[in-house]
């Protein structure tokens, strides 16, 4: 009996103990990330503005007035509901951008009123600038009518960031989509079309920088310079020869945008459908263009033999590169690009292009033509920009 109670005993000491096994500690969730898609189109969105107020940045003098007089004026006697309701319009993407951008430093609701001060400081640098600017005038009224703006921006992207940042469909589908790097690009690729609402020389000829060289040239030895007209005096080009610049920049527009859009993509992404997409949104817009700006049964002028056939040549050349490493599609997409770029300016402006210009209505428009001015002409160094920096030159889906 002793024998088998210390059996029992032995056997109870070496049993495996039955205490319930520790509780797994879960993960803790991922930290929210800041939007770098949302700060990119902020600093590309605000310098459009400062473009926009200041166009077209000559005839500076001072008037003996503080630059900030406006303030205390009494408000204009002439103005009109287009002023009032552009001047609204066009800070409300601002507010919006600026609620993003402070994501997740601080949540959307608290960050409307640091939006709204922060659009609102923009604007009254904006207007104090205008002093001595002779072409254009300072007004409390558009400061006013700005900050309404940037509230009603700030307003709507408190209450639409959910969709848009984090956990939000729309943010799973472009991780699903586009690589990690791609928010940058996506900013770039977004602007190509905006780019294009101002006329060309050719259909996808952006970077003009002759008119841009003239001016500053001018203003540097103080005499009037157009290298634009210097230019047609001494390099005539004949009709067929127009024809197939315009062309070859067309094709070399076409295939280095849709590459880059391209080399954002994941494998698993409709590339072909994205691609198609992308190409009507650009057709889209130039015609919607051109029936606001001119007429609307202009709205597709724009589309002539050459570029046409510059279209057909691109879309045969994107049909085989589409198959290229990341890395080729790089650097061809940097190569149609720059010699695009250098054509655009190295061939003679074309009479059609001049007698457009003429009709291009300006007016009301004039703001929003300098900032459309100035995306076309900067356009292709961003994209440059993008394309041979070294942060974004991962392989995709990385």
């Amino acid at each position: 009996m002793q024998a088998t109670t210390k059996w029992v005993t032995l056997a109870r000491m070496e049993a495996p103990s039955q205490d319930p096994a520790p509780t797994a500690i879960p993960p803790l969730p991922p930290k929210p990330a800041a939007s770098s898609f949302a700060r990119v189109s902020l600093l590309v969105y605000t310098l459009l503005i400062v473009y926009a107020s200041w166009y077209p940045f000559s005839g500076w003098r001072d008037m003996g007035l503080q630059p900030f007089d406006y303030l205390s004026a009494r408000l204009p006697y002439y103005w009109t509901l287009f002023d009032l309701w552009t001047n609204i319009v066009g800070y409300i993407p601002l507010g919006m951008l600026l609620v993003f951008s402070l994501h997740p430093l601080l949540k959307a609701r608290w960050a409307i009123l640091p939006g709204i001060l922060a659009g609102a400081l923009l604007s009254a640098c904006m207007e104090a600038v205008q002093t001595y600017l002779p072409t254009r005038v300072p007004s409390n009224l558009d400061l006013a009518t700005n900050i309404l703006g940037t509230a009603i921006g700030a307003l709507l992207g408190a209450l639409t960031s959910r969709y848009f940042l984090q956990n939000s469909r729309l943010l799973a589908l472009r991780q699903r989509w586009f690589s990690r790097e791609a928010s940058r690009g996506l900013v770039v690729v977004a602007l190509w079309p905006l780019a294009l609402i101002y006329p060309q020389n050719h259909l996808f000829g952006l970077g003009h920088v002759i008119p841009f060289l003239s001016g500053l040239l001018s203003d540097l030895l103080d005499t009037p310079i157009d290298l634009a007209t210097w230019w047609i005096n001494s390099a005539q080009l004949s009709a067929e020869q127009y024809w197939l610049a315009e062309i070859i920049i067309t094709a070399c527009g076409l295939t280095g945008a849709t590459l880059m859009m391209l080399l954002l993509l994941r494998p698993q992404a409709p590339k072909n459908a994205l691609a198609a997409l992308y190409l009507i949104s650009i057709i889209a817009v130039k015609s919607l263009a051109c029936a606001l700006f001119f007429a609307p049964e202009n709205a597709f002028a724009w589309i002539t033999p050459g570029a046409v056939g510059g279209i057909f040549i691109g879309t045969l050349m994107l049909a085989g590169l589409a198959f290229a490493p990341p890395l080729a599609q790089r650097r061809i997409a940097a190569l149609a690009l720059i010699f695009n770029l250098v054509l655009t300016n190295a061939v003679p402006p074309n009479p059609y292009f001049i007698s457009t210009l003429q009709t291009w209505v300006q007016g009301k428009f004039l703001n929003f033509n300098g900032a459309a001015q100035f995306l076309s002409v900067l356009w292709p160094f961003l994209a440059l920009w993008f394309l041979y920096h070294p942060v974004h030159r991962k392989a995709r889906g990385v």
